[in-house]
């Protein structure tokens, strides 16, 4: 992106001392939010998350050093937007995993600042004009991103089609910690979950999530809050949500990150997912004329 298109950006949608805009890595453009609370940044392909530090602390949000910064290219880290489907698309092949939306440039359709100081950014995706054939459904995706003592992010898809549409999306959050092996995820006891590196064997969780080995599961009928406690920082991550029945929780471990090329060398150990969904039985019908909104609110407390 041209510094001229970054210039017009900024004259739109800047607002001083709180909404910058900025080329990265690769020239690949990204906007700052900033505010008495700490500060965020965000690219535009994909609408990606890729950091969030509430003043004072380290970032929460996890970017694999080895991430690969390039047009089209889905980026390892920060909150990959996983949209209009979860995974492998069913009942089809040679399509991209998770869906069109994190390999996309988003639009930019507002900002602003609320009178109690939250910063916030409105994105918009029109599938139809991306020229990805793989979805041809005129479901365009609006994503706002607020910065206040939370970060509170909203995933609404609206169906303008003539049918009824089927969705599953998910915030696929890479969470910074210390150490994975010392965290604990609270909020899931209980909980039925699929097994993806077991068959989709469905299983139930006896006490809180510990990760110890490759992890990948999705867990069903869970739509309360859950929190993260990562002793080597001191904190507790807590998240809620709304319009989502479904977390995944997933670490590649040793092998499987070397597979993958890109987590860089531990990277398994100082990252964990822990992601707002609607994957499995809670994909999502939309019927012409309706909507679906995913909402989550993240907050950080000492432990």
């Amino acid at each position: 992106m041209s510094d001229d298109t970054l210039s017009a950006l900024a004259l739109e949608f800047g607002i001083r001392d709180h909404v910058d805009f900025m080329a990265g890595p690769a020239g690949l453009p990204q906007l700052g939010l900033t505010n008495a609370y700490g500060g965020a940044r965000i690219a535009l392909q994909g609408a990606q998350v890729l950091s969030w530090a509430p003043f004072g602390q380290a970032d929460l949000i996890w970017i694999s050093p080895a991430a690969r910064f390039s047009p089209g290219v889905s980026l390892r880290g920060g909150i990959p937007i996983c949209w209009p489907w979860f995974g492998p698309r069913n009942g089809a092949t040679g399509l991209p995993a998770h869906g069109i939306a994190r390999k996309e440039l988003w639009e930019i359709v507002a900002s602003g600042i609320s009178d109690d100081g939250r910063v916030r950014v409105d994105f918009r995706l029109m599938p139809r004009r991306s020229g990805d054939s793989v979805w041809s459904f005129a479901t365009p995706v609006h994503y706002r991103v607020t910065l206040g003592k939370a970060l509170e992010l909203e995933l609404l898809t609206r169906n303008e089609s003539t049918e009824t549409v089927t969705i599953g999306a998910a915030l696929h959050t890479y969470w910074a910690v210390a150490d994975v092996r010392d965290v604990r995820i609270l909020g899931l006891e209980g909980c039925t979950y699929i097994d993806k590196l077991d068959g989709d064997v469905r299983k139930r969780q006896q006490g809180a999530v510990t990760i110890s080995a490759e992890t990948d599961r999705i867990y069903l009928d869970d739509g309360a809050a859950c929190e993260i406690e990562d002793p080597g920082h001191a904190r507790r991550i807590r998240i809620s949500k709304r319009g989502s029945g479904t977390t995944v929780v997933w670490n590649p471990w040793v092998e499987k990150a070397a597979r993958l090329g890109d987590m860089g060398k531990d990277g398994h150990l100082r990252m964990v997912c822990v992601e707002t969904a609607n994957a499995a039985d809670d994909v999502v019908t939309i019927a012409p004329g309706g909507g679906h909104l995913l909402q989550v609110r993240y907050q950080v407390q000492p432990l």
